[in-house]
Formats: structure tokens, C-alpha cells, sequence
């Protein structure tokens, strides 16, 4: 009964607990077992929060055997990425000199999920500061790949890539700059929403600014199946009256939506990173794929993409750039923003690689292996990400589908066809069976006591690693 329920959709999940077949209790032992189970291998949840889940859950039993629903995720467990403030739980970003600091209150997304019923189990493993392309940090350590232990899992949402491909968590909260959700889904065989920018605040995580100051990084989803992020995305969007790059847009419903006749344009190679055969295999049998479905599908390159690293590099590195540098760099960002808006008018969706390969061994990560996502950061468009293929080794590649503004619903109802033939997520070789490798950076995660969810200071010494902007 336990491998059922840790693998199966949040969606499914909820409809069940509704229906009494299951209790939110066991729902959440269930994944605080797996969690126990599988985290000594990949070191993907660095805190637990096992009494308040578990007392969350009773109060979710409670108030559904008095006839009422607490929303649409009612006993739903949850994880969120560890630069998330969440009441009560240290919120250390990876970073030695946050290792005691605990909020005592939610980030906005946070609460909203847990205004919607959802149970949050615990925190997730990052680079440090919550940005860059790595998993490891001197607070938690390293976060492996479940698929290949040597493997990273790509970042800077690592941990809850990670502990949902392995069952743990059915439902997680990350981020998103420059790929930060999307590379991790692809390296660890998951799905993930990185929606319009401007459609979810970002208040409450760390070093998200928000508004005018940051328009690329965006809040979004990670699951194993489509219908979960559509099922929780309209959950998090819209105004906090907080973050003033928040657009109060009207989310689109992708199941009502009919992807017959869209048009699609797919690219396998950026010009930048020449994909692996297996890469460009998995593309082109997506675009057969959603032809076969109806869609008018067309191979075609889209305009300036070979400048989108080098815009990016100049925007990492802005602080060290002159004024006349920096009027450049946002005049050659507009122009590529006007060129790509300009190519929407023939096209409804677009397909393509989220890296020119699988996950990459620990320490081997380059800003080249965001080429394929970094586009779509400067435009703000909004992208799912979903297993479509399979590297020698078990590795899961995933594909890009990228929509039109606040078209997310186009962008979903594509990848619900991709993952219904064929595609989607898919259960890694039993992490029981695997051995960790040899680790001295990676420690126990630490577990929040029955009696207490607060968290102690962390006595480990470090020093803080400045992130990487790729994420």
C-alpha cells in the first residue's frame, strides 16, 4: 500500500482522501516513510517537519469526517525548495551563516498551498544562496541524482527535483532564472511549470526580489504528472499586493483546451550546444508525436537565439558593468524580446531541448548546459518541462514546451499528449538496491522532533559559496 501511495498523482491523492479511501494520515506516513527510505542516498530533504505534518493531518481527518473540505489539495503533502520561508523551519538557503535563522512566517506561495488543504513535509536541498547550476552546499551537502548517484541533478531546485522522482513528495515549490526548474526536471525525469513572469509573487524567498528589480526569476511547480501542476498552478498565481510585477491575468484551463490545429515550431540544435543523438531523437519524436495529434508542426530555428548566452553572461555580471554597458545590455535584451514576440505571430508553441544532454557527473556543470532554458528566462515566457526520452543508463531527458504570455494552459495540454504517449515520469532502478558513493560532504538531513518543529542553529563551519546566476 505504501509504494502506491508515494507514487501516485497529488491529484489522484486528493480525490481519494475525499472519497475516505485513504486518510491524510496515512497519506503523510506513507511519505515521510519513503522520505526515511530514500534521502540516506540522495540527500534531497535537508529538514522535516514530521510532528506538524502529522498533526496537520489529523486536523485534515477531522474536518473531512465533519463534512468539510479545506481545498482543493485537502491532506495533499508538500515539499518546498529551502529558499521558501516557511513558519517555524530554518530556512538556510544552503548558506553556513542562515543555519539558525527560522521565520515565523510562510512565503506567499508557500501559504497558498497550505491554504488549499496541502501538508508541507519539510525543506529541499540547494546551492548555496538558492541559485546556480550545482546541488551541493556547505550547510546539507550534496544532492544526488536517484537515477545515478554519480549524477548531479542540476540545480538550483535540486533537492525537490530529486525527492519527488523518488517518491517522497508528490508536489514541490521551486524557482526559476535561468533554468533553475527546468534543468532539474529534465536531469531527474519530472515535470515542472515555469510560468509567465509576473504571474506568482515571489515574496518570501530568499534573494527574489520581485517586480522591477527581478522580471526572469519566477515561483513555480514541480511534480511527476501534468495534471498536478495544473491542478496547483492557479493556486499560487495571481497579486499578493506585495510583489508589484504581479499581473492579475485569467489562467487559461488546459483540459478544455483542443491543441488540434495549434501550430508548433521545434528546434533539436540551439547553434550554441550541439545536442547528444539521444537529445535530438527524443525532440524530433515529440514533434511526430503532436503532429500525429493534429498540430501543424514546423522545424524552424528561432530568430537571435545564438546571442541568448551572451546577453545572459552581461546580466550575471551587471554589477561590474559600466552605465552605457548596461543601457546596451537592456536595449540587445528588448530586441531579442521583440524578435521572438514577433515569431509568436505564425506559432502557438514551441519545442525544444531543456540541455543538449542527461544529467552531468558531479562538478562538471557549465553555464553552456543552460543554453537550450535561457532563452525562454529573457523572454518571461511560460514553459513545461516533461520526460520524453531516455539516455543510455537510465537517464530521463525531458523536452521544453514553451507557449505565448499567460498561455501556460497551451503549454500544459501539449505536455499532457507528450506524457499520455509515452512520455512522463518513470520509476528509477530501487534506490534500496543502490549504494551511495563516498561523500564526506553529505550529512544527515536533520528531522524536526514530534514535540518540536523548531530547528536549532547548524554548528557546522563554512564559508558561503556566492551563487551561480544560471539559476
Amino acid at each position: 500500500m505504501t509504494d502506491d501511495i508515494v507514487f501516485l498523482s497529488a491529484a489522484t491523492l486528493a480525490r481519494r482522501i475525499r472519497a475516505l479511501e485513504f486518510s491524510a494520515e496515512e497519506v503523510v506516513e506513507a511519505h515521510l516513510a519513503q522520505i526515511e527510505a530514500v534521502n540516506p542516498l540522495i540527500n534531497a530533504v535537508v529538514e522535516v517537519a514530521a510532528g506538524a505534518a502529522r498533526a496537520q493531518a489529523r486536523e485534515c481527518d477531522r474536518v473531512l469526517a465533519g463534512g468539510r473540505v479545506l481545498g482543493p489539495l485537502h491532506g495533499v503533502p508538500f515539499t518546498v525548495k529551502d529558499i521558501f520561508d516557511a513558519a517555524g523551519l530554518v530556512a538556510a538557503a544552503g548558506l553556513v551563516e542562515r543555519a539558525g535563522y527560522v521565520p515565523q512566517s510562510d512565503a506567499v506561495a508557500v501559504a497558498r498551498l497550505r491554504g488549499a488543504g496541502g501538508i508541507l513535509l519539510g525543506k529541499t536541498n540547494v546551492p548555496p544562496g538558492g541559485g546556480g547550476g550545482g546541488s551541493e552546499n556547505p550547510v546539507y551537502g550534496r544532492t544526488n541524482n536517484p537515477y545515478a548517484l554519480d549524477r548531479t541533478t542540476g540545480g538550483s531546485s535540486s533537492g525537490e527535483a530529486a525527492i519527488i522522482a523518488a517518491g517522497g513528495s508528490p508536489l514541490g515549490l521551486g524557482s526559476d532564472s535561468g533554468g533553475s526548474l527546468r534543468l532539474p526536471a529534465h536531469f531527474c525525469g519530472v515535470t515542472t511549470l515555469k510560468p509567465t513572469s509576473g504571474r506568482v509573487p515571489n515574496t518570501g524567498a530568499l534573494y527574489l526580489a520581485g517586480g522591477l528589480s527581478d522580471p526572469r526569476t519566477q515561483v513555480g511547480l514541480l511534480a511527476r504528472w501534468v495534471q498536478d501542476l495544473a491542478l496547483a498552478f492557479p493556486l499560487i498565481a495571481g497579486p499578493d499586493w506585495q510583489d508589484s510585477g504581479v499581473v492579475p491575468m485569467p489562467i487559461g484551463d488546459p483540459e478544455s483546451l483542443e491543441v488540434h490545429g495549434l501550430r508548433l515550431a521545434y528546434y533539436a540544435d540551439d547553434g550554441i550546444m550541439p545536442p547528444t543523438a539521444e537529445t535530438r531523437a527524443t525532440v524530433e519524436r515529440v514533434a511526430r508525436l503532436l503532429a500525429e495529434a493534429g498540430l501543424r508542426v514546423e522545424e524552424t530555428r528561432l530568430p537571435m537565439i545564438e546571442t541568448s548566452l551572451e546577453i545572459t553572461r552581461r546580466y550575471w555580471r551587471m554589477s561590474q558593468l559600466s552605465g552605457g554597458e548596461v543601457e546596451q545590455l537592456f536595449h540587445d535584451w528588448d530586441a531579442f524580446r521583440s524578435a521572438w514576440l514577433g515569431f509568436l505571430r505564425g506559432y502557438d508553441l514551441v519545442l525544444s531541448p531543456v540541455s543538449h544532454g542527461p544529467a552531468v557527473v558531479h562538478g562538471t556543470m557549465q553555464d553552456v548546459d543552460f543554453s537550450y532554458t535561457l532563452p525562454y528566462s529573457l523572454t518571461g515566457w511560460p514553459v513545461v518541462v516533461v520526460r520524453a526520452g531516455t539516455a543510455p543508463g537510465g537517464l530521463p531527458i525531458g523536452v521544453q514546451l514553451a507557449a505565448p504570455p499567460w498561455r501556460e494552459d497551451v503549454a500544459l495540454a501539449a505536455a499532457s499528449v507528450v506524457e499520455g504517449q509515452g512520455g512522463g515520469w518513470q520509476q528509477s532502478a530501487p534506490l534500496a538496491e543502490m549504494r551511495p558513493a563516498a561523500d564526506p560532504m553529505r550529512v544527515a538531513r536533520k528531522e524536526t522532533s514530534d514535540e518540536s518543529d523548531g530547528a536549532a542553529s547548524s554548528g557546522q563551519s563554512g564559508s558561503r559559496g556566492e551563487p551561480t546566476p544560471a539559476g
